[in-house]
């Protein structure tokens, strides 16, 4: 079990575990039914590879576009979550927050569930 403490808040918390309950990561499509919908137009999936006992994605694929993705991974945070990854990040709190591809500008995201 990965312990992380109070690194996420209560709501991302929740609705990273129940957007990957039953959702299995698979390669080369749309894998889960948690969304990043971001101001830029696009939508972003985010597919689980690895969850901890208390429903925390550890490792996960986000999807850039079809068939292509980055490898991201949990860092723990006192405050919301960072998902990194090589040449990619992102930042929330809660279903709020801001993804970075390299050293661009931040693009506005809402996490969705459904």
């Amino acid at each position: 079990m990965l312990k992380t403490g109070r690194t996420l808040g209560a709501l991302a918390g929740v609705m990273l575990a129940i957007a990957f309950e039953s959702a299995p990561a698979s390669a080369g499509g749309t894998c889960s039914e948690l969304q990043l919908q971001c101001e830029n137009g696009r939508t972003y999936p985010l597919c689980p590879i690895a969850v901890s006992d208390v429903g925390e994605v550890v490792t996960g694929h986000l999807v850039t576009a079809p068939r292509r993705g980055i490898h991201v991974r949990l860092v723990p945070m006192g405050q919301g979550y960072r998902y990194i990854g090589r040449g990619v990040w992102f930042d929330g709190v809660r279903e709020d927050g801001l993804l970075y591809f390299g050293n661009n500008q931040p693009i506005a995201c809402k996490v969705y569930h459904g």
